[in-house]
């Protein structure tokens, strides 16, 4: 009985440790179910225990390998971490990313989750009309009165609000999603909006890659590739949004290592926040993952990471604060 239900509960994390090791590009059912690889850890434990029960030695090291594996996995050694040298001037930035599933988020939360963590910098993805006119009644303006959007019936609407004064650079080519890219010049604490020697520019990509769903994995490796190459940019880099992308995608690891010539940090998981999942929230009945990320170039060190559910939309809102160094 112990050998029959040690196969049942190994079978299947071994499968997907296949999936997860060797690095091709996977039909869209397994990109899907990479996306849960954390959750193998379960059943991987509940084989090693039946293992046990079992009293064979080989099937024992077996599933033992098996959950080493997955632990390996759900606490990454190798990822990029920041570089933040000890004499370099900085500016600090607190940020927050909420996907608005649709425009459907509760406007009244997600400003008062700027108001109450001092947020300088708010992006917004599935931004509509509708929602962009209740931020504009629940006082967001007050608060971050700059601002560059697009709002859009459907899914593709994004927009960024900010304290600092933005200017728009750019977005990200051929994505079915708006990607815009936005420039801030920021000043350190103290220095005056004329003092160059305390001044830096910071470059922000609002990020909403197309899902792994339907026929859309091409695309969703095509964003994540043109991801890589706005990382691989000089300067200050700040990628923020919802990459529809978790650790465990090599698609995503590639773009952490610096496939597109410059390795990024997750600030979620450089702070030990792997594992807070942001989405589902609500709807699905699927186990929590994390595709909801902000990157930035090694250089940026960020702290105060956290994850908030808001009410109408299944994305988490994520928050973080960076510090900049000075440029120059």
């Amino acid at each position: 009985m112990w050998f029959v239900a040690t196969v049942l509960a190994a079978t299947p994390v071994a499968a997907v440790s296949v999936f997860r090791a060797v690095q091709v590009a996977w039909p869209r059912p397994v990109v899907q179910l990479l996306s849960f690889t954390p959750w193998l850890v379960l059943p991987a434990a509940v084989g090693l225990a039946c293992a046990a029960l079992s009293r064979r030695a080989w099937l024992l090291a077996t599933t033992a390998s098996l959950l080493a594996l997955q632990l390996f996995w759900l606490f990454p050694l190798g990822h990029a971490r920041p570089t933040q040298a000890a004499d370099t001037r900085r500016v600090e930035l607190k940020v927050m990313n909420i996907n608005a599933q649709l425009g459907r988020a509760d406007a009244a939360e997600i400003v008062r989750l700027v108001r109450d963590n001092g947020i300088g910098l708010l992006a917004v993805e599935e931004y509509t009309p509708a929602l962009e006119d209740r931020l504009a009644a629940e006082g967001l303006a007050s608060l971050l009165p700059n601002r560059i959007s697009r709002p859009d019936g459907r899914a593709s609407g994004a927009a960024v609000y900010s304290l600092h004064p933005l200017r728009l650079t750019g977005a990200v080519p051929d994505s079915q999603f708006l990607m815009p890219m936005v420039r801030l010049d920021l000043h350190s604490a103290g220095d005056s909006a004329g003092d160059s020697a305390g001044q830096t520019s910071l470059e922000v990509t609002i990020v909403h890659a197309k899902p792994p769903v339907d026929a859309g994995v091409v695309q969703w490796r095509q964003d994540l590739a043109a991801l890589g190459k706005v990382a691989a940019r000089p300067g200050n880099v700040v990628l923020i949004g919802d990459f529809n992308a978790t650790y465990d995608h090599a698609e995503f690891r590639q773009l952490l290592a610096g496939a597109g010539g410059r390795p990024t940090v997750d600030v979620g998981v450089a702070a030990g926040s792997r594992l807070i999942p942001t989405w589902p929230m609500d709807g699905l009945p699927l186990p929590g993952i994390v595709i909801d990320h902000i990157l930035t170039n090694p250089e940026i060190s960020g702290g105060a990471y956290s994850v908030h559910p808001v009410p109408g939309t299944d994305h988490a809102a994520i928050l973080a604060t960076l510090s900049i160094p000075v440029e120059g």
